[in-house]
């Protein structure tokens, strides 16, 4: 059995948009329900959210069930050990949060690789677990490296300054803006859409992709969505599972409890 080709990774190095859900609710039931949705790809969230290495991989095979919809996955921090977990449950794509610089991307795209005969590779533990199906895929340590996606997260003013450098690092295959941090570290604390954060998220997206790589941002405000589309964002997160819940119910209730005030959370993001 050979190892399982990275169709996310094909679909951003040819700049096809990939329309994605965030998943943050922890449960693999509602996971279930969001897959059947038939977005491109679904985000299993261990940064925000009290998932553990047990709830990501009952994510993982109930994901697996809909091959429509690409499984992504946030580490809480970029740990070689963590990553090492994370890859050998079968993770093929992850998304770092908190990357600063080029060294520390390159740190993450070593610790995302195993060691090659030609010296080339990183420094991801052999072993491999659920990955490698215990052993069916026989040629997975040769063939991993190639299969892995690494999308690093941009969220922060130092992150801006160095993000040509970031998304010029080999092994990088996507850089994710983060709104909500990168606002507050600009000083715009709860307020993404202020027009300097707007302008500085338009200009990260322009020079991610001169650098040849995929762009990526969440926005549960479909307008804005689009936009950051049309300006060239190849992965999207159009929503998140719990915002759509706490939304909806809210809305509901005030349907018909007039003591009940609607949620505002169309502007929530990372």
């Amino acid at each position: 059995m050979k190892t399982p080709v990275n169709t996310f990774k094909q679909a951003l190095a040819a700049r096809q948009t990939q329309i994605g859900l965030w998943l943050g609710l922890a449960n693999a039931y509602s996971a279930e329900i969001c897959a059947c949705a038939g977005f491109d790809w679904l985000l299993i969230d261990g940064e925000h959210t009290p998932n553990d290495l047990a709830s990501i991989q009952a994510h993982l095979q109930t994901i697996a069930a809909y091959p429509g919809s690409h499984a992504i996955a946030r580490v809480p921090v970029g740990d070689t050990v963590i990553i090492k977990q994370y890859l050998d449950m079968g993770v093929q794509t992850l998304l770092v949060p908190m990357v600063d610089t080029a060294e520390q991307a390159a740190a993450v795209v070593s610790a995302m690789r195993y060691p090659q005969d030609d010296g080339h590779g990183g420094v991801r533990g052999m072993g491999g677990a659920r990955a490698s199906r215990w052993g069916h895929y026989p040629n997975y340590a040769k063939e991993a490296n190639a299969q892995v996606c690494l999308l690093v997260q941009a969220e922060s003013q130092e992150a801006l300054n160095n993000l040509d450098a970031i998304a010029q690092t080999p092994g990088v295959d996507g850089v994710f803006i983060g709104p909500a941090d990168l606002s507050a570290s600009m000083g715009y604390v709860g307020n993404s859409g202020h027009p300097v954060v707007q302008a500085a998220i338009e200009d990260a997206i322009a020079r991610i992709l001169k650098a040849g790589k995929a762009p990526g941002i969440l926005t549960p405000d479909e307008k804005l969505a689009q936009h950051y589309i049309d300006l060239g964002a190849v992965f999207v997160a159009v929503g998140l599972d719990t915002n759509l819940l706490m939304r909806h119910t809210t809305a509901l209730a005030a349907r018909f409890k007039s003591k009940v005030q609607p949620a505002d959370t169309q502007g929530k993001v990372y």
